[in-house]
C-alpha cells in the first residue's frame, strides 16, 4: 500500500499541489470534521464513479485502523487507478497535530 506521512499531505496542501484529497467516511461525520479541501466518498465500494483514473489521489479515514481507506485504496488500485496514496493517520493523527480542520464540530481555537 502506497502510504503519505502527515508531513508530506500538509506540504502538498501548502503548496496548492493539484489533487484530490477523499475522506472515506459517512456524510454525518464528514459534515462534523475533515481536513480543507477534502471530498466524501461515504461507500468505498462507489469510489472509482467520483473519481478519475487519471487523478493524482489521497485516500483518508478516522486512523490507522479505519478499515474504510484501506478499502478503497483496495478499490482504486484493482480497478486501474495508479496515482493513489493512502494516508493512514487520519483525522486523527492530523487533530492531534494541531493542524487545521473544517466541520461542525470543530472548536474555534480561543484568543
Amino acid at each position: 500500500m502506497n502510504l503519505i506521512s502527515r508531513d508530506e499531505l500538509k506540504a502538498k496542501l501548502d503548496s496548492g499541489d493539484e489533487f484530490k484529497l477523499v475522506m472515506t467516511l459517512s456524510e454525518w461525520a464528514f459534515r462534523a470534521k475533515h481536513i480543507p479541501g477534502s471530498l466524501n466518498v461515504d461507500n468505498p465500494t462507489k469510489v472509482t464513479e467520483y473519481l478519475d483514473p487519471s487523478d493524482e489521489i489521497v485516500i483518508y479515514c478516522s486512523d490507522e485502523n479505519c478499515p474504510a481507506s484501506k478499502f478503497a485504496f483496495h478499490q482504486l488500485t484493482t480497478n486501474g487507478f495508479e496515482n493513489v496514496r493512502r494516508y493512514a493517520g487520519g483525522i486523527a493523527e492530523w487533530e492531534e497535530a494541531g493542524l487545521p480542520l473544517e466541520g461542525e464540530w470543530v472548536e474555534e481555537p480561543s484568543v
